[in-house]
């Protein structure tokens, strides 16, 4: 993110939103995704607006209602994702995918690949401590925007990289979907490269 900060946008003119998000971590945790963002972007540069999943929120399906008025109301350009090591796209595991959904906006339970990952990745100590649940923009949120660009590095991601690109388009593999997007862009590193 700080060569984007670099580069001369007019962040006045941008609507941000994130993808997902856990519940019930506590407000001021790290790991959650709203907070990462803040620190590395939303709170670096003047956005005209950011809009944040709440995890805490009294009621999630309020939560996700809420959320996907503003979706609709500011309907995304642009988003920028990445792969999990399951093929997830924001926190649409496989097994709660669905690339027809209905809704813009969803209460998921983890599976157990994507809770292991966020262990790996020095997001928590234990699994114990991952939550279970999270509130994700549905695969349909995601893929129905006009350009779609996914960052996928690392040599843990190279047999989604792999999947993405050879299997056959399902929600056993969420991130196949890409495949059909019109304008979607794939940069991935050496490490995460190696079965292409």
């Amino acid at each position: 993110m700080d060569e984007l900060l670099k580069r001369d946008i007019d962040w006045t003119r941008i609507r941000a939103f994130h993808m997902d998000e856990y519940l019930n971590l506590d407000a001021d945790a790290p790991q959650g995704f709203g907070n990462f963002l803040k620190e590395r972007l939303f709170g670096k540069v003047p956005f005209k607006a950011v809009h944040y999943l709440n995890g805490n929120a009294a009621g999630a399906e309020q939560e996700c209602l809420r959320y996907a008025d503003l979706l609709n109301q500011f309907p995304p350009d642009i988003v920028c994702l990445g792969i999990g090591e399951n093929t997830h796209l924001a926190f649409n595991d496989p097994h709660v995918a669905d690339f027809n959904d209905p809704l813009l906006v969803k209460i998921v339970d983890l599976d157990n690949a994507c809770r292991v990952q966020q262990v790996n990745d020095g997001c928590f100590a234990r699994i114990e401590d991952v939550p279970t649940h999270a509130l994700t923009l549905t695969i349909p949120a995601l893929v129905n925007t006009p350009f779609a660009f996914t960052i996928v590095p690392g040599e843990k991601k190279a047999d989604a990289v792999k999947h993405t690109l050879n299997a056959t388009v399902s929600e056993k593999y969420p991130s196949t979907i890409l495949r059909r997007h019109p304008d979607a862009v794939l940069f991935v590193d050496d490490k995460s490269s190696v079965y292409i």
